[in-house]
């Protein structure tokens, strides 16, 4: 179900014409959740988004939930990193940490992070909003939670619950093609909300050449 709406949504992204989509995965296979967030990295990606179906045991709870992550999860984060600094090859916000006074490589981390989760945040609200407009919300608003694929310290990173697979009205509209082509749309009208009031660097610098 998940991978049919990402693929849909990546399909969306595609005919935009100041847009690039990339799935962590093209198949039905597991992907390490760290991997995944190292992937949007790799790419250099202006935003990840992880999409999810979740289940609980009480059958009656349904709706959709966007998080973003909390502090706890990017103070644990911060701490991985630098204590792994020397041998990252990796950059951070741009900018190797390997040969950074450890006072120094800990404000750029901070920076970097910062930065990314108020990003997150942004880009949560939006598609929050536009989920709203195709079925029930668990959370009204954006919740934080120590998620992995959510640590990126420079990639801006939003999870997506569509729905309760567990909920049986929920389970059969996620098994429906056209409301997954519904929730695809919802979450790229959230992105596009998103970048039209936060365009990427490279965005901004196209747009004045073109001027």
């Amino acid at each position: 179900v998940t991978l049919a709406i990402s693929r849909k949504l990546v399909e969306l992204i595609e005919a935009e014409p100041d847009m690039r989509g990339m799935l962590t995965r093209r198949g039905d296979q597991f992907v390490v959740l760290r991997q995944r967030m190292e992937r949007a990295r790799a790419a250099s990606a202006d935003l990840f988004v992880s999409i999810h179906a979740d289940a609980v045991s009480n059958r009656a709870v349904r709706g959709a939930t966007v998080y973003v992550l909390n502090e706890k999860g990017a103070t644990d984060e911060a701490a991985r990193r630098l204590a792994a600094r020397e041998n990252a090859a990796d950059l951070i916000g741009g900018v190797h940490l390997a040969d950074k006074d450890p006072v120094l490589a800990s404000v750029l981390m901070d920076l970097s992070q910062n930065a990314a989760l108020s990003a997150s945040i942004a880009a949560g609200d939006a598609i929050l909003d536009e989920l709203a407009r195709v079925g029930a919300l668990l959370r009204p608003r954006v919740q934080q939670a120590p998620f992995m694929v959510l640590k990126s310290p420079d990639v801006p990173s939003v999870l997506v619950e569509t729905a309760f697979i567990s909920n049986p009205l929920d389970e059969q509209n996620l098994a429906s093609p056209p409301h997954q082509d519904k929730l695809a749309r919802a979450i790229l009208a959230g992105i596009r909300q998103y970048f039209a009031a936060n365009p990427p660097r490279a965005a901004v610098l196209t747009a004045r050449a073109r001027d």
